[in-house]
């Protein structure tokens, strides 16, 4: 009864946020959503709506978020200037790829290409990407399980976000190796973790996912994501933690 209470709660008078109503259009896992997170203006109808707005977005796990895109940006930044400033970035699950819009307007050197399999968050990239002017980054459907080549390897590949929507540890397992493969010699793959949360047990009864099904996360250790790059192939991994607590971002190299 209290699930089902927060759910019509949310699909009524939580509708008045804009922040609600695009978790309810695209999903609250989607590309689209973080996008709207990390631009941290609360929007709605009325000032209620503006109001709740503002509290949905300083919920702890949409703070985390921010925070771990701050880490992430700071951590492409350092392998972009190992390589002199010239590299060649693939985000396989990139939304509209706002914080590599940013690098890459920052790195004019740099060529990024975000991936992802939703429409609207790939359209919406494209259309910011064409407003800053930049011509460095490139948008296209592609599956993050099952990568296509890029035509040469990636200096850096990114999966953000991505790991905790996956219940199944197999499929982790194998994305590692999968992703290995579109790698340079000296490359790095850059992805992130989310250790805990404690608001899971309201996402997994209340809200929906990009599917329209209840969004289920799974909380993993770093070590254990470690052990898994380390079998995969790669060489020492090296996590970071965001400053709200719940992410790590990892960098793991490829063996030299």
């Amino acid at each position: 009864m209290k699930w089902w209470l927060m759910r019509l709660l949310l699909r009524t008078v939580g509708r008045l946020s804009r922040g609600i109503r695009i978790g309810y259009r695209h999903g609250f896992d989607s590309g689209t959503m973080l996008d709207y997170v990390y631009a941290d203006r609360s929007h709605g109808a009325l000032l209620i709506g503006r109001l709740i707005d503002r509290v949905y977005l300083n919920a702890v796990g949409w703070r985390a978020i921010r925070a771990r895109r701050d880490l992430l940006g700071d951590v492409l930044r350092e392998e972009i200037s190992a390589r002199a400033g010239r590299a060649l970035i693939l985000d396989v699950a990139a939304g509209p790829g706002r914080y590599l819009l940013d690098v890459a307007r920052e790195q004019p050197d740099v060529e990024v290409v975000c991936r992802d399999l939703a429409p609207a968050g790939l359209e919406l990239g494209r259309r910011r990407a064409a407003a800053r002017g930049l011509t460095n980054v490139r948008f296209e459907r592609g599956d993050a399980f099952d990568p296509a080549p890029l035509g040469r390897p990636a200096d850096i590949v990114v999966v953000s976000g991505l790991y905790e929507l996956i219940l199944d540890d197999d499929t982790i397992r194998e994305s590692f190796v999968r992703l290995r493969d579109l790698l340079a010699p000296d490359g790095v793959l850059v992805f992130t973790t989310q250790t805990q949360h404690p608001q899971l047990e309201f996402i997994a009864n209340v809200l929906p996912n990009r599917d329209g099904e209840l969004w289920v996360m799974k909380c993993r250790q770093a070590e254990q994501l470690h052990a898994w790059a380390l079998a995969a192939g790669y060489g020492d991994a090296v996590s970071r933690r965001e400053r709200v607590g719940l992410f790590t971002v990892t960098t793991a190299m490829m063996k030299g």
